[in-house]
């Protein structure tokens, strides 16, 4: 049954129109040839030829390469099974749709007064013509211009149009082919893997897409360059074959019939049994539903499936080798914007420029990132803008970190969690806590829960701010949420409340973390003797130190240190004399630690022949004398009026007076002023208050021994 009786007078006239009118962005001033009925013949018109316009021979090519159809040579198999021909079906189905439904936009478009029936009348004159070519197997003659012998019922302009469309839907089959074969490689265990690591680490969102589809590609490019390698061996086997053959072969006929299995197969559309069998949706006009689901198909594509970069060429060449050879301190926006105008670039365009500038200019990189933040084409989002900040704050670099957030802000976009979170992070380890505080505010006003991690990092700036009592706040909150501190938390909140002499604080974490199943050790235990040993408690230090032992652990030199300078604190020479003996019958040696505890408390005493001692056995050990010891020794010579020590222990001091507190310079000038030493006790003064230290009680002091003027006694 000829299709063209099917279709009315108006369908010929406007396809006759259609023939001169249907151009791809221009409008003909002329009517070409008419649609010419089953009788009626004209003089043969050459069809449009184009080496990338043969969809015909492009759709047999795309068969072939997805496995659909099974092509030998340009004949067809009479025996394939029922299978074979339902996959052809399906496939020719598919292309049939995809063409249908665009060149249905067409003819919309340049027949807007037509109604349905006219246009679907149209749509079958054309479908039927090239099912007809199709059918016929008369893709040599379409692209030998010189035997052109296609239907002359279409115009040139017509196949043009034909060809494009068929070119369009190819492209989207073939597009749709990786698509379903990347699906594959998204589900990969190794991708998955993948995955699950950064998720740990705390990709999310956009950037875990990007990254997956990212891993997706590369897997799926190294299965087709391993698929190609294994073609190329098969190859070389074939031709080593033919080669050896070659060789065995005398006859002139065996020697043809290799170089004619050597010549490449054509491949072309088969020959088949009857018409083809497909089934076009377009065409039925009753249900409007999949006009609407062809669009929300094509749009979602768009987004699901990841752009390929531009190939970059010519001048726009050029100016990429410029960018990646600018030095840190150029500009590279104006060579940035002429590469914009010169490639016109998508955002993966520009993530493509991005990964070559960090392959070859690491150090330019963060600043071009910087600059494509406010680039259109770039379409920054959020992520952009974190991956900015948190680049900043792993460097420390605050203020740049503060100015993209304040571009972000002046952009519109408002910090998310992530970006806050890193703001956390970077405030806490600055030691600026009051950011730190108000980042974590907002944080919790977008409904986000603090991890493990941001509990971790407020807690040090806490401590580090010497605010241990608003840290503990913290680890209760952590608790409260069945998130459980690490040991490090419990360490680090027991060693700020050890510095600041604080005994509940200290003995709150050291109950708690037994509660929490970390039993005491030695570090935790010598912290405790410290920390009673502070406060002028020594009976509470003995406890500590006697419950270290039992538990096995033998006291190291700091914690013995720590024990002897409780028992300082209430003058109990005896007592401490007598574990210093307990401890050396058990194999105890005292160290540095233990000996600047002791030089201390005999230099107060004004012990001079016994310091000197230790002092003898300290050098003998290879050990420079700390700081503190010089202060001693200040101290302990000035008292004692040795003038000749005093003032060299005087400028050891003063040597390293940036290292000296609050109580180091009160006992320095206390022990001065009491030795007669006035004057040098005023110019020590001088240099506590030019280190920001002040004390009442030194200013009477000196001012009693100006007005006193005391002699300075000799020895």
């Amino acid at each position: 049954m000829n299709l063209k009786r099917l279709v009315n007078r108006q369908v010929v006239n406007n396809l006759s129109r259609f023939n001169g009118r249907v151009r791809t962005g221009r409008d003909f001033s002329t009517i070409t040839a008419s649609i010419h009925s089953s009788n009626s013949s004209c003089d043969g018109v050459v069809p449009y030829n184009c080496s990338n316009s043969t969809p015909i021979l492009s759709f047999n090519r795309y068969m072939h390469t997805i496995g659909e159809t099974k092509l030998i040579g340009s004949s067809f198999n009479p025996k394939h099974n029922a299978n074979d021909s339902e996959d052809e079906d399906e496939t020719m189905n598919e292309f049939l749709s995809r063409f249908v439904w665009i060149m249905r936009g067409k003819l919309t478009e340049v027949y807007k007064d037509s109604d349905k029936e006219t246009i679907n009348g149209m749509l079958l004159v054309i479908v039927g013509e090239v099912v007809s070519e199709m059918e016929k197997g008369g893709l040599e003659q379409m692209l030998d211009v010189s035997v052109a012998t296609l239907s002359q019922g279409f115009s040139r302009d017509l196949w043009k149009t034909v060809w494009e469309v068929s070119n369009a839907v190819l492209a989207d089959m073939e597009k749709e082919r990786k698509k379903e074969k990347m699906k594959g490689f998204l589900q990969c265990e190794e991708v998955q893997e993948l995955c699950r690591f950064a998720a740990e680490i705390g990709i999310r969102g956009d950037m875990m897409r990007d990254f997956r589809f990212k891993w997706a590609r590369e897997k799926m490019e190294e299965s087709d360059f391993y698929e190609g390698l294994k073609r190329l061996r098969e190859e070389v086997r074939a031709q080593e074959k033919a080669e050896e053959e070659g060789k065995n072969a005398v006859a002139m006929g065996e020697e043809a019939a290799i170089m004619d299995e050597e010549k490449p197969k054509v491949v072309t559309l088969p020959m088949r049994h009857g018409k083809i069998n497909y089934k076009i949706y377009g065409l039925d006009l009753s249900n409007p539903k999949w006009a609407k689901v062809a669009d929300r198909i094509h749009e979602s594509e768009k987004l699901d499936w990841p752009e390929e970069p531009k190939p970059i060429s010519g001048k726009c060449k050029i100016v990429t080798e410029k960018i990646l050879e600018l030095k840190e301190e150029d500009d590279p926006s104006p060579l940035l914007a002429q590469w914009a105008e010169l490639q016109k670039p998508s955002r993966i365009d520009w993530f493509t420029l991005l990964d070559k500038l960090k392959e070859q200019n690491t150090r330019l990189y963060p600043k071009v990132e910087e600059v494509l933040l406010s680039e259109k084409s770039f379409q920054a989002n959020i992520r952009d803008y974190s991956k900015i900040i948190d680049a900043h704050a792993k460097q420390n670099r605050i203020e740049d970190a503060e100015r993209i957030v304040e571009k972000m802000n002046e952009n519109g976009i408002q910090p998310d969690a992530l970006t806050t979170n890193i703001l956390v992070h970077m405030y806490s380890k600055a030691g600026n806590l009051d950011r730190a505080r108000e980042a974590l505010e907002s944080l919790r006003r977008l409904g986000f829960r603090p991890d493990r991690e941001i509990y971790n990092s407020m807690i040090m700036a806490y401590v580090n701010a010497g605010q241990p009592k608003l840290a503990e706040l913290l680890m209760r909150e952590m608790e409260a949420r069945d998130i459980k501190p690490t040991m490090e938390i419990y360490m680090t909140l027991l060693r700020s409340f050890s510095q600041h002499g604080d005994v509940g604080g200290a003995g709150r974490i050291a109950t708690t973390m037994q509660f929490a199943g970390f039993q005491p050790n030695l570090e935790s235990c010598t912290l405790l003797v410290e920390t009673f040993g502070q406060v002028g408690d020594p009976d509470q230090a003995r406890n500590n130190f006697d419950y270290l032992m039992r538990l096995g652990h033998k006291p190291d030199d700091r914690c013995t240190a720590g024990m002897i300078a409780a028992y300082e604190k209430k003058n109990m020479l005896d007592k401490a004399l007598k574990l210093l003996l307990e401890l050396e019958q058990d194999g105890f040696e005292p160290g540095l630690a233990t000996d600047t505890v002791l030089v201390d408390w005999l230099g107060k005493l004004q012990l001079v022949d016994e310091v000197e001692q230790l002092l003898g056995r300290i050098a003998e050990q290879g050990e420079a004398p700390p700081l503190k010891i010089q202060v001693s020794l200040c101290d302990m010579y000035a008292r004692a009026g040795v003038e000749r020590k005093a003032l060299q222990a005087l400028g050891v001091v003063e040597a390293k007076k940036e290292q000296l507190g609050l109580h180091d310079f009160e006992r320095v000038v206390g022990g001065l002023i009491a030795g007669g030493f006035v004057q040098e006790a005023q110019r020590v003064h001088g240099l506590m208050e030019a280190q920001g230290f002040a004390s009442e009680h030194l200013k009477v002091a000196l001012t009693a021994s100006q007005a006193f003027s005391r002699k300075r006694p000799s020895k």
